[in-house]
């Protein structure tokens, strides 16, 4: 049992623009580079395993042979997704299912998800819930008549800014936004609005509205601006929980030396490096509840794998106690 570093998948939607691969070392023949699905399992774009002894597999071939990897809070299936964004052109004005509907007729999960906002040009803003409740009529027509912006409550965006998407609300992140996302495995996506853009073939891109209008909550959005969040400093790093719903739970690391934490059987982790390198150190056996600290037993410590900007790495369930060495600013991700 060892971290796994992940390959991802590249998506190359028309909004997308290079930032991924310039900024965050990207080196794919994708172009634009709209997404990287940094740890997936999804058919759509699954990320393959780039380090040890499971190099070349994807994370599914992986967990497919050791399903315990998973954690116990899994449900034998992995429940969630990691990218990258990159918007350099609106997103379209869209809506998710919940996991009801979208496993009724799409047979996946739902799409909940959150942002985390890693750079935003200046004027950058997104869509989040409409500006007052609506009616389905109302929406039709503002569609047909070119309008729909009078609708949608939108918000200007900044560095650091965390947004928490759940399934029905309407939304659209905007040109110059750069993202960080974590989402249930899903890819249910139904456009209600895409700026009448035309796709590869010259086609104007699908729209979902009926199927939209049946699963979209037309309620008032309501205060979505970033509330303040808690930041607990250790020796060697700080900590501050971002996000915590149903499906994941999602931390901020900032490590200045060290960070030791454990991964227990209830659930893998996923760790994604926004800023700097370090490198983690598995001392091995299932370990005792998290600590924000900086020293570990160099002793028994081994199993060693370095990771930089941009990187990825899943961590087994049962890994046992872990020790981050180095500086970087990370996202933890659990079930």
């Amino acid at each position: 049992m060892e971290p796994m570093l992940l390959r991802p998948a590249g998506k190359d939607y028309l909004w997308g623009g290079s930032r991924l691969k310039t900024e965050y070392g990207k080196k794919m023949d994708v172009v634009p580079l709209a997404e990287t699905w940094e740890c997936s399992t999804h058919p759509d774009g699954p990320s393959t395993v780039a380090s040890g002894r499971f190099a070349g597999w994807t994370l599914q071939e992986v967990l497919e042979r050791h399903p315990k990897y998973l954690g116990t809070k899994a449900c034998g299936e992995f429940p969630i997704l990691v990218k990258f964004i990159d918007a350099e052109k609106d997103l379209s004005v869209q809506v998710h299912p919940g996991d009801d509907y979208a496993r009724a007729f799409e047979g996946q999960n739902g799409k909940t998800e959150m942002w985390y906002v890693l750079d935003a040009k200046p004027g950058a803003s997104l869509v989040c819930g409409f500006a007052h409740d609506v009616t389905a009529k109302q929406l039709r027509e503002a569609v047909r008549d070119g309008e729909l912006a009078k609708q949608l409550q939108r918000v200007d965006v900044h560095k650091g800014d965390v947004f928490f998407i759940p399934a029905g609300t309407i939304h659209a992140i905007g040109a110059g936004a750069l993202v960080a996302e974590i989402q249930e495995s899903s890819n249910v996506t139904y456009r209600v609005y895409d700026y009448n853009r035309m796709d590869k073939d010259g086609k104007k891109r699908e729209l979902h509205f009926d199927k939209a209008v049946e699963v979209l909550n037309m309620k008032s959005g309501g205060d979505v601006r970033q509330k303040p969040r808690m930041v607990h400093y250790y020796p060697g790093c700080s900590r501050e929980l971002l996000c915590r719903c149903q499906y994941f739970d999602t931390e901020r690391i900032q490590i200045n030396s060290g960070f030791s934490f454990s991964v227990l059987e209830n659930s893998f982790q996923v760790l994604l490096c926004l800023e700097g390198e370090a490198k983690i150190e598995v001392e091995g056996g299932a370990g005792a509840e998290e600590a924000g600290q900086g020293d570990a037993d160099a002793a028994s410590v081994s199993r060693a794998l370095r990771f930089v900007k941009g990187d990825c790495v899943f961590l087994p369930a049962s890994l046992g106690r872990c020790h981050i060495a180095g500086r970087a600013e990370l996202l933890k991700i659990r079930c």
